[in-house]
């Protein structure tokens, strides 16, 4: 038997917002990370995000774990964005009171 070997590309691509996503989907790295660490297999992280095939979550988490430093700084990039854009949403639109109005508003309707 001969074992033939291929060269796979990690199927990860930049959008035009500098996010990492997942092949042609929409699934962002961080999402992947983050199933992983958090315990997912790349069986249960496939199942939970159907566009996903098994194939690339595998591919993903490779990569990601012989880049650990990299993506974790890339990550953490992402994070301090994350923090920033919600305080610019919540200043924007205050939080306090929101469950309230909503049950107010369901309450006017029925």
């Amino acid at each position: 038997m001969v074992l033939q070997t291929t060269t796979r590309i990690v199927p990860l691509h930049v959008d035009a917002d500098g996010v990492i996503r997942v092949g042609g989907t929409r699934v962002t790295l961080d999402t992947i990370v983050a199933a992983f660490e958090q315990g997912a297999t790349a069986e249960e992280i496939a199942q939970q995000y159907p566009p996903l095939n098994l194939a690339d979550v595998y591919a993903v988490i490779g990569y990601y774990l012989q880049r650990q430093s990299e993506m974790q700084e890339y990550l953490g990039k992402r994070r301090e964005r994350a923090i920033l854009v919600r305080g610019q949403n919540e200043a924007r639109f205050d939080p306090r009171g929101v469950r309230e109005r909503l049950l107010a508003r369901r309450a006017g309707k029925q």
